[in-house]
């Protein structure tokens, strides 16, 4: 059976008696505004009617663009990164892009990368959080467009939230409730996260006068945060508040407490850090400190994007502040210490 012509652009302007020009900038949602809405609708009916699908090869080779964005995620398992994505592939799409989007840990980021390459992506978003990853600067020296997000140390456009400042907010409001005793279970010092909570936390406490009580996790998971607050509670038997590196050791916490017989908030207050989703939903519903993360999302797209257009020619570093959300799992401590 022979095979069915494939409608080219031409085809399609042709049957609407429009410029071929016309159909195409109706098909590119970057260029689809400088067309009359009833001529856009009428060429989009006509393409779903029809079947017709833009030759995004051909389009490519004429613009030497694919319009397409990877996007190298190091954990989808993690409830940071979806609302990240959702961001990113929002402003993507408002303009006429696509994002591919790979889950690669620190031993699979640069075959990701080679990959995406090889589909001729016009720029990259890493989201690979190591301070020292060399996927960084495989990209840069490839000479491709790259874009960071929740990395702070990078020679390259990116997006951060204020992490100091999220732990001086946390220290702020265990301190205004009264505890004096404040530990902070910090997370993996090769990540910019933990690097920069824990540096905030010790800098709050400095300010508050009081002594900095660390436990280091190995990783941003339930399982370390429980091990690390387990330690916390045998080290430093006098806490009476927890800053957790994230929601994940927060929940650590909760494990940790159960299994020690102590309550939260009564015996101890928890702090969270991301405001993950259903963090809410817990019991104690957590107090954490909320990021926005859809926000950085559209933020780290945006700027890919004026890098990519030529549109601005240095290294833009965004900060995105923080909020602290205060729920069920701090209250004062039992005794004040001084």
């Amino acid at each position: 059976m022979p095979q069915k012509k494939r409608l080219t652009l031409k085809d399609l302007a042709r049957r609407l008696d429009v410029h071929s020009s016309t159909v195409s900038r109706v098909m590119n949602a970057a260029t689809r505004h400088l067309i009359s809405e009833e001529v856009v609708q009428r060429v989009l009916k006509a393409a779903a009617e029809l079947g017709f699908r833009p030759n995004r090869m051909a389009s490519s080779l004429r613009t030497r663009r694919s319009h397409a964005i990877g996007v190298v995620l190091p954990d989808i398992t993690n409830p940071v990164f979806p609302p990240i994505l959702l961001g990113i592939e929002k402003v993507l799409s408002d303009a006429g892009y696509v994002a591919l989007v790979a889950n690669a840990g620190p031993d699979r980021a640069q075959h990701v990368v080679d990959q995406m390459l090889a589909h001729q992506v016009d720029g990259v978003v890493l989201a690979t959080v190591t301070r020292r990853d060399p996927v960084l600067a495989y990209c840069l020296d490839a000479g491709i467009a790259v874009a960071t997000v929740l990395r702070s140390e990078a020679p390259a456009p990116g997006v951060i939230c204020d992490d100091r400042l999220g732990m001086r907010l946390t220290v702020d409001h265990l301190f205004a409730l009264g505890h004096r005793h404040i530990a902070h279970i910090a997370g993996p010092l090769s990540i910019s996260t933990g690097r920069l909570r824990k540096q905030g936390f010790v800098a709050a406490m400095k300010v508050h006068g009081l002594k900095a009580l660390l436990v280091q996790a190995d990783a941003h998971t339930r399982e370390s945060g429980r091990q690390a607050c387990a330690e916390i509670l045998k080290r430093f038997p006098q806490v009476t508040a927890i800053a957790a590196g994230n929601d994940l050791i927060a929940l650590g916490c909760y494990d940790a407490l159960r299994e020690a017989g102590r309550r939260c908030p009564e015996d101890v207050s928890v702090v969270g850090h991301n405001d993950m989703p259903l963090t809410d939903m817990l019991a104690p519903p957590l107090t954490t400190i909320r990021i926005p993360h859809h926000e950085m999302g559209e933020q780290t797209a945006r700027l890919l994007l004026e890098y990519i257009r030529g549109e601005q020619r240095e290294h833009v570093r965004v900060v995105l502040k923080p909020e602290l959300v205060v729920r069920g799992s701090t209250a004062p401590p039992r005794q004040t210490s001084g």
